[in-house]
């Protein structure tokens, strides 16, 4: 997990969220499953009309700002639908909607111009991150190594196709699904979405503080006459100073020039690895492993310096932080032409970054086996490549801090700052000042959360257990399980269902007796997923022992730092 997405409008200005048919009604409880299942299939229908013409390679110059994708809107209504609802301020539910549904629905349209090509690059971009990959199979081995990333790079795929099909079934521009929490309101209730999005705010805000500290590292290796904590706060105040964009979209192809760094900082670590020793100082500081440990040696099964099954589980957790990224799937799906089309981004992106992890991890550890570090280009040693990959990852990692940053102050700002305390939008002049002062603290409470924490690689394995499992792993089975038995438990022969005629859902039955029957419905896949969700949480809760016990040992050791002048990983 490297880069998020770029050039995704997320500013919190689309109108589908602020006014027409749908104000103030995307959260509302009375709306039931039947009613977002109704208009989600004539949404679906509607969609098969209109057939994507965008390729791989337009889809390509259109997400790296080479050329302009114009997608025709097909009713000329749908700027002055959208015009007629800027100032509605909400719509009773028993009155009819302002905007005709069909001029709704085409202003709806406008704003998902995104295509199944596009949004592989964002996914690539998203998730792609190998720099953990080699240190993940020093911990492991060769085989366990290989095994696991093979096994969850298919279970990512498979929950990544669970959020697809929740996004199917529940989406339409009568009631856009815009985020992860939106999906567990509509099968769970409030309390899911809350609990949700708590922890989506507190991955967000790790994930940068993650970078700041990935980023100091990297400074004080390129210049370690600056104290180490100066090196972190500088990068602090680069993000405070560039969070304040408040559109993605401006980001634009300042955020892809990110994917093509990280690709040439991944040719230059394997070409340097393969003709130059380890960095024994970083290794040192890092792995307890420095030059006197021994000759360079790569293993099949758990290594002999393996502290058992701890050091497994730290290795797992690298994978589970790799393919993290499932946590805004429901951003890339709403910005889409046609969301039935998006199993052919995550296919082919989950394909090519699995190639690309082991591609890159088996060739880094076979030539520099126990000592690699995590990030791997923070461990080559000629002092030029150093630096060049460094400065190039600051870059990257920057930006990528940035984004999240950005990301996660909307998601406080509109799930407890709107929602709770009535601010005002973010296009207007107090939202705006709002922004301002909200930017520093974030980034400053980040730097402060993950300062705290003294070595990356436990970091980062804690971050992988508490949150980034539990969106990739975890949560997408639950909610399938949930979405699954409502989807089923409705007999539209029998005449349930909603009707729009009258507004209202007909039920023949409710409580448990509706679920037990929904839930017999495919049982082997609710009892699959039930079991799939258990065990994302007992890995969850080893992952962060492990990391709890790994961070424990690197305090007592005291060959990492929190708080101090001296850098983690020397100065190379």
């Amino acid at each position: 997990m490297a880069q998020p997405p770029a050039g995704l409008a997320l500013d919190g200005g689309d109108p589908r969220l602020s006014s027409g048919p749908t104000a103030k009604m995307i959260h509302d409880p009375n709306v039931t499953f039947e009613e977002y299942v109704y208009y989600a299939k004539i949404e679906r229908a509607r969609e098969k009309q209109h057939p994507d013409v965008l390729d791989l390679v337009t889809s390509l110059k259109s997400v790296l700002g080479k050329k302009k994708v114009v997608v025709d809107i097909d009713a000329p209504s749908s700027v002055q639908a959208t015009q007629a609802t800027k100032d509605e301020k909400g719509i009773p539910r028993d009155q009819p909607p302002a905007v005709a549904e069909e001029e709704w629905y085409q202003a709806s349209r406008a704003l998902r111009t995104a295509t199944w090509g596009a949004v592989f690059y964002l996914i690539t971009t998203d998730v792609l991150g190998p720099y953990s990959v080699p240190w993940a199979l020093s911990q492991m081995g060769y085989g366990p190594g290989v095994t696991l990333y093979t096994i969850f790079g298919l279970l990512a795929g498979y929950t990544g196709w669970q959020i697809w099909q929740m996004f199917l079934r529940l989406d339409s521009s009568i009631y856009p699904l815009k985020s992860f929490g939106d999906i567990a309101f509509r099968v769970y209730g409030s309390w899911a979405r809350h609990s949700v999005n708590i922890l989506q705010s507190l991955q967000l805000i790790f994930n940068v503080g993650v970078i700041v500290i990935q980023n100091g590292q990297g400074l004080y290796q390129i210049n370690s006459n600056i104290c180490y904590v100066a090196c972190c706060i500088i990068w602090v105040c680069s993000g405070m100073m560039l969070g304040q964009i408040r559109t993605l979209q401006k980001f634009g192809w300042v955020a892809n020039l990110a994917i093509w760094i990280n690709i040439v900082v991944m040719i230059l670590t394997m070409v340097i690895v393969s003709h130059s020793p380890p960095n024994y100082t970083a290794s040192e500081a890092s792995n307890g492993r420095g030059r006197d440990f021994g000759p360079i040696s790569t293993y099949a099964s758990a290594p002999p310096y393996s502290e058992g099954f701890q050091t497994g589980i730290s290795g797992l957790m690298q994978a589970v932080y790799s393919y993290g990224g499932a946590l805004i799937f429901c951003e890339f799906m709403s910005e889409m032409r046609k969301p039935g089309d998006f199993w052919k981004a995550l296919l082919i992106a989950d394909s090519f970054i699995y190639v690309t992890y082991l591609f890159f991890g088996l060739y880094v550890y076979s030539f520099h086996g126990e000592f690699v570090v995590n990030p791997a280009f923070q461990g080559i040693s000629p002092q030029s490549a150093l630096k060049a990959g460094n400065t190039l990852g600051l870059i990257s990692a920057l930006i990528a801090g940035a984004l999240y940053g950005n990301i996660g102050v909307k998601v406080i700002y509109t799930n407890i700052l709107r929602e709770f305390f009535n601010a005002p939008p973010l296009d207007e002049k107090l939202g705006k000042f709002l922004w301002v002062g909200l930017v520093p603290l974030y980034w400053a409470v980040a730097f402060v959360l993950a300062a705290a924490i003294p070595n990356f690689p436990y970091l980062l394995g804690l971050v992988a257990a508490v949150c980034i499992l539990q969106f990739t792993y975890t949560i997408p089975p639950l909610m399938m399980l949930g979405c699954d038995i409502q989807y089923h438990s409705i007999r539209e022969a029998q005449g349930e269902g909603f009707d729009p005629a009258t507004g209202q859902t007909k039920r023949l039955d409710d409580g448990w007796k509706r679920w037990l029957r929904g839930a017999k419905t495919y049982w082997y896949v609710n009892v699959w997923n039930l079991l799939f969700f258990f065990g994302a949480l007992v890995t969850a809760a080893l992952g962060m022992y492990s990391s709890i016990q790994g961070l424990k040992m690197a305090f007592a050791t005291g060959r990492s730092t929190s708080f101090s002048c001296k850098g983690p990983l020397g100065s190379g």
